[in-house]
């Protein structure tokens, strides 16, 4: 089996889950911020839209610098759900492409994370797939759990049932 072909399923449940997350977004609360230092709701649903970009961006170049300019990259703030499910499949679609089309010799080669011409590190394209884009879309959605969760927003079953959700028990 190739690494893409390996790398597909989880590609899809954790995408598929996230969309179910997005789905559940309170129209009017996107401004919302569990505290002062914290993202508002829009903007951490914002990153996890954009996130799957990470894939092309690791699949395309073997180094990508966050700050080339010394300024770090910005995402436009998403404003609506309508908005931030139409970006996520979008991004999901050219992500899931790319990979599918990936060949094992590029999953395998190196790609360098860099900002302001600061090497951060380097690694496998698959580890940077499995770490920093689909355990960090993890983590983010599992805060983004918290945030619903605080705005007594029902939890969908994720990984198991959730005590909003039997999910699979029902």
């Amino acid at each position: 089996m190739s690494l893409s072909a390996a790398l597909l399923p989880e590609f899809d449940q954790e995408v598929s889950s996230l969309r179910k997350c997005l789905e559940r977004l309170p129209e009017g609360k996107l401004n919302w911020k569990p505290h002062a230092k914290s993202m508002s709701l829009g903007a951490l649903a914002t990153h996890l839209a954009n996130l799957l970009t990470w894939v092309n961006r690791t699949l395309e170049v073997s180094e990508f610098d966050l700050a080339p300019d010394g300024e770090p990259m910005k995402a436009v703030e998403l404003h609506t759900r309508a908005e931030l499910l139409a970006a996520l499949d979008a991004n999901a679609a050219k992500a899931r492409k790319a990979l599918a089309g990936a060949s094992d010799e590029c999953l395998n080669g190196p790609w360098t994370l860099m900002a302001a011409g600061k090497k951060f590190f380097t690694l496998p394209r698959t580890t940077c797939l499995r770490s920093f884009v689909l355990s960090h879309l993890v983590h983010h959605r599992g805060q983004l759990s918290v945030y619903l969760r605080m705005l007594d927003v029902p939890l969908l079953a994720i990984y198991g049932p959730s005590a909003d959700d039997a999910g699979m028990l029902g």
